[in-house]
């Protein structure tokens, strides 16, 4: 027994996990009692009991798996059963190259154990190492992901064949299927995710999310042998048609995760490998988002909401996809929600329920355009009318002299700024003189992640990259931050996302342009003498704060 745990203590040594001096004191104590030396350490605070199962595991050639470092890959969680878990103190880890099933034991010579599991998953058992608790804790975490998410509760909006489905619904209500699909949900609301994306690939399944704005791999690939059942999962909970393969398909849904339900918009779309998937997580509390949550610079926040003092006139938000343009319009309409308006939107679709507002969904297939929508808001004597986008010529003549009319009007277009909204428009069709007339505002946005406030790092950036990010050569700031990654974050250095704005206020001066038809650079150009900041400018100034990066402005800011 000496002699074994001399062995140990010299492993232990060799991969400086203790000292010299260490293991002689503990091999006293071991003499002396007789506890066995791995023991004596622990209690001693010499070692932990995961760092010596690590060396263990490598001198008798197994894995030791770290669940802080190591995270289970939920294809291998979904073949075995919690109780079976439960009762061996096993965590199924990976399903390896080899086809064999990777699982975390206490005790890796256990044959019951490995018998049972090779029966009930079919799985050659490769097993690994790690602590007694650890394992208990990793199946307390893992397991309960399933349990909490109820993918049964959903609400579908899109009619289906109930035939059709009776004959492919026994294939994606097995439960190793169905704890995947509710793993992959829970996680991507775990993490924040405002995208899961689900797309097949030539040799398996990936599963991307996501968060903050960048797509990044959510687990390890699943196998490409569970492709159609997955993708016929989110389909049924989708209420779609599972069928029905080769064209694009949308539906929704709403699924119960940790007791709380959330919205999803599924959206299909048929590639070479098969369907792919995108869920998109819609989240209600940004719609209660006050203005001054969504980042503006003080100057800037004045400025539009200076914009809603008017009872009427044309408010536009523009930006690309995804720039938050939808964000800032119904934070926008909170302000604007009073008992005393009457308020109107046309929306395809109608992502977010506001309490006290008459919500219309476009749907071109019966008919039902935004200029059509628009035309009936105007015999409802509303107050407020919000556009959930200018797409046309029709829908823009329509909004310009319903905002000419007595109405306010709101709506975005996809410009990459704000001048350029208001040559958009007169390229659409609309007479400058009443695009001059009736549009009070623009605001042009871009989203930029924040940087994560437990690890961003202040440094002194070299003049010339602040030179080339945009800052004026006279105003450098000397310190600013920088990305560095945490646990918390992710490893990424950002959490959360915040508005860049750029807020033009329609002048006597830009009237006078907009008539005279002058480009998008002349119009800035006086917008900016006039006080305002472009999207470059916003961001880095809100650089200089030390909410974001330069690489993060000069990444969403071209």
């Amino acid at each position: 027994m000496a002699e074994a745990g001399q062995r140990l203590g010299q492993l232990l040594m060799r991969a400086g996990i203790i000292t010299d001096r260490q293991l002689t004191d503990a091999l006293e104590v071991h003499n002396a009692t007789g506890s066995p030396l791995g023991r004596v350490l622990v209690d001693l605070g010499y070692a932990t009991q995961g760092a010596i199962l690590s060396v263990m595991a490598a001198q008798i050639g197994i894995r030791y798996i770290d669940f802080e470092e190591y995270k289970p890959d939920p294809n291998a969680i979904a073949v075995v059963p919690k109780e079976l878990a439960e009762r061996y103190t096993l965590m199924p880890i990976e399903i390896n190259e080899a086809g064999d099933l990777v699982v975390a034991m206490a005790d890796p010579q256990n044959v019951l154990a490995l018998d049972d599991l090779r029966i009930m998953t079919g799985y050659e058992i490769q097993p690994a190492i790690s602590t007694k608790d650890d394992i208990i804790n990793a199946i307390d975490e893992f397991y309960k992901v399933a349990e909490e998410t109820d993918s049964d509760q959903f609400i579908g909006t899109d009619e289906v064949d109930e035939d059709e489905l009776a004959s492919l619904t026994d294939v994606t209500s097995d439960a190793p299927i169905v704890k995947l699909v509710n793993y992959i949900i829970q996680k991507a609301v775990s993490e924040r995710a405002s995208d899961i994306h689900i797309e097949p690939q030539e040799y398996d399944l990936r599963v991307r999310f996501r968060v903050d704005g960048v797509l990044h791999e959510a687990m390890p690939p699943a196998p490409k042998s569970v492709q159609a059942s997955v993708i016929s999962r989110f389909k049924i909970m989708a209420d779609m048609d599972i069928a029905e393969s080769r064209k694009p398909q949308d539906g929704h849904c709403a699924v119960n995760v940790s007791g709380h339900m959330l919205d999803f918009r599924v959206s299909t779309l048929p590639t070479v490998y098969g369907e792919r998937v995108v869920l998109r997580i819609l989240r209600k509390d940004s719609i209660l988002l006050r203005l001054s949550d969504l980042g503006f610079l003080p100057a800037s926040l004045e400025r539009f909401e200076g914009s809603f003092t008017k009872p009427y006139g044309a408010i536009l938000v523009t930006g690309p996809t995804g720039s938050g343009k939808s964000t800032s319009l119904y934070a926008a309409i909170n302000v604007l929600n009073l008992p005393s308006r009457h308020i109107l939107t046309a929306e395809d679709p109608v992502e977010y329920r506001l309490e006290g507002v008459n919500q219309c969904q476009v749907n071109p297939r019966a008919g039902l355009t935004f200029s059509k929508a628009l035309r009936s808001f105007l015999r409802c004597s509303p107050d407020v009318i919000l556009v959930g986008e200018i797409r046309d010529q029709e829908t823009a003549q329509i909004a310009i002299e319903s905002a000419l009319t007595g109405h306010l009007v709101l709506s975005t277009l996809h410009t990459n700024d704000a001048p350029g909204a208001i040559t958009r428009l007169i390229e659409m069709g609309v007479e400058p003189f009443l695009v001059s007339s009736a549009v009070d505002c623009i605001l042009a946005q871009r989203l930029a992640r924040k940087l994560c406030t437990d690890c961003k790092e202040e440094y002194r950036p070299k003049p010339q990259v602040l030179i080339d990010a945009g800052y004026d050569p006279d105003n450098l700031p000397e310190l600013i931050y920088r990305a560095k990654g945490c646990k918390k974050c992710g490893g990424t250095g950002y959490r959360g996302r915040m508005g860049v704005h750029e807020v033009l206020m329609v002048s006597e001066e830009i009237s006078r342009l907009t008539v005279d038809e002058a480009t998008a650079e002349e119009i800035k150009q006086v917008a900016i003498q006039e006080g305002m900041l472009t999207l470059r400018q916003d961001g880095l100034e809100k650089v200089r704060m030390g909410q974001t990066s330069v690489e993060e402005i000069v990444r969403v800011i071209v």
